[in-house]
Protein backbone atom coordinates (compact mmCIF):
# COMPACT_ATOMS: atom_id res chain seq x y z
CA UNK A 1 0.00 0.00 0.00
CA UNK A 2 1.58 3.60 -1.09
CA UNK A 3 1.47 6.43 1.49
CA UNK A 4 -1.26 8.98 1.44
CA UNK A 5 -1.00 11.60 -1.11
CA UNK A 6 -2.93 15.35 -1.52
CA UNK A 7 -4.03 15.36 -5.15
CA UNK A 8 -4.24 19.34 -6.62
CA UNK A 9 -7.64 20.05 -7.47
CA UNK A 10 -7.94 23.10 -10.21
CA UNK A 11 -9.06 25.97 -7.82
CA UNK A 12 -6.37 28.27 -6.99
CA UNK A 13 -7.82 31.68 -5.03
CA UNK A 14 -5.89 34.71 -5.93
CA UNK A 15 -6.15 37.98 -4.20
CA UNK A 16 -8.84 40.16 -5.51
CA UNK A 17 -7.60 42.86 -8.07
CA UNK A 18 -8.28 46.55 -6.93
CA UNK A 19 -9.38 44.80 -3.17
CA UNK A 20 -7.33 46.91 -0.72
CA UNK A 21 -8.20 44.70 2.42
CA UNK A 22 -6.16 41.75 0.07
CA UNK A 23 -3.20 43.64 -1.68
CA UNK A 24 -0.82 41.83 0.34
CA UNK A 25 -2.11 38.45 -0.24
CA UNK A 26 -5.37 36.02 0.74
CA UNK A 27 -4.21 32.62 2.22
CA UNK A 28 -4.08 29.97 5.29
CA UNK A 29 -8.44 29.67 5.07
CA UNK A 30 -10.21 27.41 7.96
CA UNK A 31 -12.86 26.12 7.08
CA UNK A 32 -16.35 24.31 7.86
CA UNK A 33 -19.88 23.11 6.95
CA UNK A 34 -22.21 25.66 7.79
CA UNK A 35 -26.15 25.10 9.52
CA UNK A 36 -27.28 25.23 6.05
CA UNK A 37 -24.87 22.51 4.79
CA UNK A 38 -22.91 24.93 2.46
CA UNK A 39 -18.72 24.96 2.97
CA UNK A 40 -17.22 28.36 4.25
CA UNK A 41 -13.74 29.44 4.25
CA UNK A 42 -12.41 31.63 6.73
CA UNK A 43 -9.30 33.24 4.63
CA UNK A 44 -6.47 35.52 6.23
CA UNK A 45 -7.09 38.35 3.91
CA UNK A 46 -3.56 41.24 4.02
CA UNK A 47 -3.72 44.88 3.76
CA UNK A 48 -0.87 47.11 2.68
CA UNK A 49 1.66 46.56 6.07
CA UNK A 50 1.01 43.28 6.79
CA UNK A 51 -2.96 44.07 8.22
CA UNK A 52 -4.56 41.11 8.48
CA UNK A 53 -8.25 40.08 9.08
CA UNK A 54 -9.85 37.02 8.89
CA UNK A 55 -12.60 37.19 6.62
CA UNK A 56 -15.46 34.65 5.48
CA UNK A 57 -16.36 33.06 2.26
CA UNK A 58 -18.96 30.73 0.56
CA UNK A 59 -17.21 27.94 -1.76
CA UNK A 60 -18.97 27.15 -4.89
CA UNK A 61 -18.86 23.78 -6.83
CA UNK A 62 -19.32 22.59 -10.18
CA UNK A 63 -21.36 19.52 -11.45
CA UNK A 64 -18.64 17.36 -10.96
CA UNK A 65 -19.03 18.23 -6.89
CA UNK A 66 -15.96 19.94 -7.09
CA UNK A 67 -14.41 23.52 -5.52
CA UNK A 68 -14.36 25.85 -8.26
CA UNK A 69 -14.91 29.43 -6.73
CA UNK A 70 -15.29 31.59 -3.60
CA UNK A 71 -18.24 34.32 -2.52
CA UNK A 72 -16.36 36.91 -0.41
CA UNK A 73 -19.20 37.69 2.23
CA UNK A 74 -17.22 40.07 3.68
CA UNK A 75 -14.92 40.28 7.39
CA UNK A 76 -15.38 37.97 10.19
CA UNK A 77 -13.10 39.36 12.77
CA UNK A 78 -10.85 42.66 12.15
CA UNK A 79 -8.28 43.22 14.29
CA UNK A 80 -10.01 45.69 17.62
CA UNK A 81 -9.34 43.91 21.14
CA UNK A 82 -6.03 44.90 22.60
CA UNK A 83 -4.42 41.63 22.04
CA UNK A 84 -5.00 42.03 17.97
CA UNK A 85 -3.52 45.28 17.94
CA UNK A 86 0.08 47.16 17.86
CA UNK A 87 1.62 50.51 17.00
CA UNK A 88 0.89 50.84 13.21
CA UNK A 89 -0.92 47.85 12.54
CA UNK A 90 -1.92 44.15 14.28
CA UNK A 91 -3.67 41.28 13.07
CA UNK A 92 -6.17 38.40 12.98
CA UNK A 93 -4.76 35.92 11.22
CA UNK A 94 -4.51 31.83 10.15
CA UNK A 95 -8.29 30.94 11.87
CA UNK A 96 -9.07 27.19 12.25
CA UNK A 97 -12.80 26.80 12.80
CA UNK A 98 -14.63 23.64 14.24
CA UNK A 99 -18.19 22.98 15.38
CA UNK A 100 -17.46 21.79 19.09
CA UNK A 101 -20.24 19.80 20.02
CA UNK A 102 -20.59 19.79 23.70
CA UNK A 103 -20.66 23.51 23.49
CA UNK A 104 -22.84 24.09 20.47
CA UNK A 105 -21.00 26.51 18.87
CA UNK A 106 -18.55 27.12 15.85
CA UNK A 107 -15.20 27.77 17.60
CA UNK A 108 -12.15 29.68 16.21
CA UNK A 109 -8.71 29.02 17.11
CA UNK A 110 -6.68 32.39 15.37
CA UNK A 111 -3.59 33.97 15.65
CA UNK A 112 -3.39 37.56 17.53
CA UNK A 113 -1.01 39.35 16.30
CA UNK A 114 0.25 42.51 18.88
CA UNK A 115 2.81 44.33 20.28
CA UNK A 116 3.89 41.26 22.35
CA UNK A 117 3.93 38.45 19.29
CA UNK A 118 1.93 36.38 17.74
CA UNK A 119 -0.55 34.77 20.63
CA UNK A 120 -3.77 31.77 19.65
CA UNK A 121 -6.98 33.44 20.47
CA UNK A 122 -10.69 31.90 20.16
CA UNK A 123 -14.08 33.04 19.08
CA UNK A 124 -17.31 31.63 18.78
CA UNK A 125 -20.33 31.63 16.50
CA UNK A 126 -23.99 29.85 16.24
CA UNK A 127 -24.43 31.01 12.79
CA UNK A 128 -20.45 31.58 11.51
CA UNK A 129 -21.55 35.05 10.56
CA UNK A 130 -21.58 36.88 13.89
CA UNK A 131 -18.87 36.14 16.13
CA UNK A 132 -17.72 36.65 19.59
CA UNK A 133 -14.15 37.12 20.81
CA UNK A 134 -13.44 35.23 24.41
CA UNK A 135 -9.68 36.26 24.50
CA UNK A 136 -6.37 34.79 24.79
CA UNK A 137 -5.78 31.07 25.35
CA UNK A 138 -4.10 31.00 28.70
CA UNK A 139 -2.49 27.97 30.34
CA UNK A 140 -1.15 26.27 33.62
CA UNK A 141 2.29 25.52 33.99
CA UNK A 142 3.91 21.91 33.09
CA UNK A 143 6.49 21.28 35.16
CA UNK A 144 8.67 23.45 34.51
CA UNK A 145 7.47 24.65 31.45
CA UNK A 146 5.66 27.93 31.19
CA UNK A 147 3.19 28.76 28.28
CA UNK A 148 2.27 31.93 29.48
CA UNK A 149 4.51 34.90 27.60
CA UNK A 150 5.73 32.45 24.78
CA UNK A 151 4.42 33.17 21.39
CA UNK A 152 2.40 30.85 19.99
CA UNK A 153 0.61 29.60 16.88
CA UNK A 154 -1.11 27.11 14.77
CA UNK A 155 -3.76 26.06 17.42
CA UNK A 156 -7.17 24.32 16.94
CA UNK A 157 -9.68 22.27 18.92
CA UNK A 158 -11.22 18.68 18.59
CA UNK A 159 -14.90 19.14 17.70
CA UNK A 160 -15.79 16.63 20.55
CA UNK A 161 -14.88 15.87 24.02
CA UNK A 162 -11.60 14.02 24.49
CA UNK A 163 -9.99 12.15 28.00
CA UNK A 164 -7.94 14.33 29.42
CA UNK A 165 -4.87 12.50 31.65
CA UNK A 166 -7.03 12.24 34.26
CA UNK A 167 -10.02 11.05 32.59
CA UNK A 168 -12.11 13.47 32.46
CA UNK A 169 -14.10 14.88 29.76
CA UNK A 170 -12.21 17.63 28.32
CA UNK A 171 -12.11 20.68 25.35
CA UNK A 172 -8.27 20.08 23.82
CA UNK A 173 -6.58 22.31 22.06
CA UNK A 174 -3.69 21.60 19.52
CA UNK A 175 -0.62 24.47 19.27
CA UNK A 176 2.95 24.70 18.98
CA UNK A 177 4.61 27.30 21.31
CA UNK A 178 7.58 29.08 19.69
CA UNK A 179 9.79 29.14 22.53
CA UNK A 180 13.32 31.11 22.30
CA UNK A 181 15.33 29.26 19.24
CA UNK A 182 12.89 26.98 18.21
CA UNK A 183 11.66 29.12 15.71
CA UNK A 184 12.66 27.62 11.76
CA UNK A 185 14.73 30.61 10.97
CA UNK A 186 16.73 30.60 14.04
CA UNK A 187 17.41 26.30 13.75
CA UNK A 188 18.29 26.88 10.05
CA UNK A 189 20.96 28.41 10.81
CA UNK A 190 22.42 26.06 13.21
CA UNK A 191 23.92 22.45 12.60
CA UNK A 192 21.12 19.79 11.62
CA UNK A 193 22.79 17.29 13.65
CA UNK A 194 21.47 19.18 17.14
CA UNK A 195 20.05 17.70 18.62
CA UNK A 196 16.14 18.14 19.25
CA UNK A 197 14.45 19.56 22.46
CA UNK A 198 11.44 17.02 22.35
CA UNK A 199 9.38 19.27 24.61
CA UNK A 200 10.12 22.37 23.38
CA UNK A 201 9.63 21.40 19.70
CA UNK A 202 6.75 19.82 19.84
CA UNK A 203 2.99 19.83 18.80
CA UNK A 204 1.43 19.76 22.13
CA UNK A 205 -2.64 19.20 23.34
CA UNK A 206 -3.60 20.98 26.05
CA UNK A 207 -6.97 20.21 27.80
CA UNK A 208 -9.67 22.31 29.69
CA UNK A 209 -11.89 20.30 32.14
CA UNK A 210 -15.78 20.63 30.16
CA UNK A 211 -16.93 18.83 33.36
CA UNK A 212 -16.44 22.28 34.90
CA UNK A 213 -19.69 24.01 35.78
CA UNK A 214 -18.58 27.76 34.60
CA UNK A 215 -18.53 27.86 31.08
CA UNK A 216 -17.57 31.59 30.73
CA UNK A 217 -15.33 33.18 28.57
CA UNK A 218 -11.99 32.99 30.79
CA UNK A 219 -12.67 29.29 31.62
CA UNK A 220 -12.77 28.47 28.47
CA UNK A 221 -9.83 29.85 27.15
CA UNK A 222 -7.68 28.56 30.64
CA UNK A 223 -6.27 25.21 29.79
CA UNK A 224 -5.14 23.67 32.56
CA UNK A 225 -3.34 20.06 32.25
CA UNK A 226 -0.75 19.66 29.17
CA UNK A 227 0.76 16.69 27.02
CA UNK A 228 3.36 16.45 24.40
CA UNK A 229 2.18 14.61 20.78
CA UNK A 230 5.02 14.74 18.52
CA UNK A 231 7.85 16.07 17.90
CA UNK A 232 10.24 16.08 14.16
CA UNK A 233 11.23 12.88 13.03
CA UNK A 234 11.97 13.39 9.40
CA UNK A 235 14.15 15.47 7.52
CA UNK A 236 11.51 17.43 5.70
CA UNK A 237 10.09 18.56 9.23
CA UNK A 238 13.35 18.73 11.03
CA UNK A 239 13.24 22.84 11.61
CA UNK A 240 8.96 22.74 13.21
CA UNK A 241 6.24 20.67 12.96
CA UNK A 242 2.91 22.17 13.81
CA UNK A 243 -1.06 21.64 13.38
CA UNK A 244 -3.19 22.31 10.22
CA UNK A 245 -7.04 21.73 10.37
CA UNK A 246 -8.77 20.78 13.22
CA UNK A 247 -8.80 17.29 13.93
CA UNK A 248 -11.12 15.26 11.90
CA UNK A 249 -12.79 11.70 12.67
CA UNK A 250 -12.13 9.10 10.29
CA UNK A 251 -12.59 5.02 9.92
CA UNK A 252 -9.37 5.24 10.86
CA UNK A 253 -9.14 7.19 13.95
CA UNK A 254 -8.29 11.11 14.22
CA UNK A 255 -6.83 12.48 11.09
CA UNK A 256 -4.48 15.86 11.99
CA UNK A 257 -2.96 17.12 8.68
CA UNK A 258 0.23 19.06 9.89
CA UNK A 259 3.19 21.14 8.63
CA UNK A 260 6.48 20.57 8.66
CA UNK A 261 9.34 22.98 7.89
CA UNK A 262 12.91 21.77 6.33
CA UNK A 263 15.53 22.75 4.88
CA UNK A 264 15.83 23.90 1.27
CA UNK A 265 18.61 22.51 -1.37
CA UNK A 266 18.40 25.63 -2.95
CA UNK A 267 18.68 29.57 -1.25
CA UNK A 268 15.93 31.28 -2.85
CA UNK A 269 15.20 34.48 -4.46
CA UNK A 270 13.85 36.29 -0.87
CA UNK A 271 17.45 34.42 0.95
CA UNK A 272 15.24 31.72 2.55
CA UNK A 273 16.42 28.31 2.50
CA UNK A 274 13.55 26.30 4.15
CA UNK A 275 10.71 24.94 2.40
CA UNK A 276 7.40 24.32 4.39
CA UNK A 277 5.71 20.86 3.46
CA UNK A 278 2.62 18.96 4.69
CA UNK A 279 1.99 15.72 6.44
CA UNK A 280 -0.62 13.44 8.15
CA UNK A 281 -0.84 11.49 11.66
CA UNK A 282 -4.03 9.58 12.37
CA UNK A 283 -4.54 9.62 16.50
CA UNK A 284 -6.00 6.86 18.21
CA UNK A 285 -9.90 7.22 18.98
CA UNK A 286 -9.62 5.91 22.30
CA UNK A 287 -6.23 8.17 23.49
CA UNK A 288 -5.45 10.92 20.77
CA UNK A 289 -1.95 10.88 22.54
CA UNK A 290 -1.09 7.46 20.44
CA UNK A 291 -0.35 8.38 16.60
CA UNK A 292 -1.21 5.02 14.83
CA UNK A 293 -0.12 6.59 11.84
CA UNK A 294 2.64 9.46 10.61
CA UNK A 295 3.22 9.72 6.67
CA UNK A 296 7.47 9.40 6.43
CA UNK A 297 7.13 11.84 3.29
CA UNK A 298 5.22 14.27 2.68
CA UNK A 299 1.75 14.53 1.71
CA UNK A 300 1.58 17.92 -0.33
CA UNK A 301 5.38 19.54 -0.95
CA UNK A 302 5.87 22.56 -3.13
CA UNK A 303 5.58 22.20 -6.69
CA UNK A 304 3.03 24.14 -8.38
CA UNK A 305 4.53 27.78 -9.38
CA UNK A 306 1.68 29.55 -7.00
CA UNK A 307 3.50 27.42 -4.44
CA UNK A 308 6.98 27.87 -4.79
CA UNK A 309 6.57 32.28 -6.06
CA UNK A 310 5.10 34.41 -3.64
CA UNK A 311 5.13 36.42 -0.51
CA UNK A 312 7.04 33.63 1.11
CA UNK A 313 8.56 30.95 -1.23
CA UNK A 314 8.40 27.44 -0.94
CA UNK A 315 5.52 26.96 0.99
CA UNK A 316 1.99 24.68 1.17
CA UNK A 317 0.32 25.53 4.88
CA UNK A 318 -2.97 23.74 5.56
CA UNK A 319 -5.63 24.72 7.29
CA UNK A 320 -9.09 24.22 6.15
CA UNK A 321 -10.42 20.53 5.81
CA UNK A 322 -14.00 19.26 4.57
CA UNK A 323 -14.89 15.81 4.38
CA UNK A 324 -16.63 14.86 1.45
CA UNK A 325 -19.59 11.81 1.04
CA UNK A 326 -18.23 8.32 1.47
CA UNK A 327 -16.91 6.95 -2.21
CA UNK A 328 -16.41 3.33 -1.77
CA UNK A 329 -13.83 2.16 0.72
CA UNK A 330 -12.00 5.44 0.32
CA UNK A 331 -13.24 8.52 2.58
CA UNK A 332 -13.04 12.17 0.58
CA UNK A 333 -11.34 14.90 2.48
CA UNK A 334 -10.43 18.51 0.27
CA UNK A 335 -7.47 20.14 2.53
CA UNK A 336 -7.51 23.54 2.04
CA UNK A 337 -4.12 25.57 2.27
CA UNK A 338 -1.78 28.36 2.05
CA UNK A 339 0.23 28.56 -1.03
CA UNK A 340 3.42 30.93 -0.73
CA UNK A 341 1.85 33.09 1.50
CA UNK A 342 -0.23 34.91 -0.81
CA UNK A 343 -2.76 32.63 -2.28
CA UNK A 344 -5.21 29.29 -1.67
CA UNK A 345 -5.20 26.15 -3.03
CA UNK A 346 -7.06 22.95 -2.58
CA UNK A 347 -6.15 19.29 -2.53
CA UNK A 348 -8.43 15.69 -2.04
CA UNK A 349 -6.96 13.13 -0.40
CA UNK A 350 -8.89 10.09 -0.48
CA UNK A 351 -7.90 7.70 2.42
CA UNK A 352 -7.96 4.26 1.81
CA UNK A 353 -9.60 0.97 3.76
CA UNK A 354 -6.20 0.04 4.99
CA UNK A 355 -3.24 2.42 6.37
CA UNK A 356 -0.26 1.80 5.24
CA UNK A 357 1.68 -0.50 6.64
CA UNK A 358 -1.38 -2.32 8.12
Amino acid sequence: MKGLLLQRLSLVVSPEPGNPNEVEGILNPGATRGPDGRLYLFPRIVAKGNYSRIGISRVQFDLAGDPCAIENLGIALEPEAEYELKPGGGGCEDARVTFVEPLGHYVMTYTANSHKGPRIALAVSKDLLHWDRLGLVTFEPYGDIEFQGVDNKDGSVFPVAIPDPAGRPALALLHRPLFPGTRPEEKVMRPSSEPIDVHRECIWISYRDMALRSHTAHHLCHFTSHRRLAVPVAAWERLKIGSGPPPILTRHGWLVIYHGVGRSRKTSTDGRRMIYSAGAMILSLENPLNILYRSPKPILKPESRDEICGEVTDVVFPTGIDCRDDLGMSKRLDVYYGMADDRIGVARLDLPDLLPGS
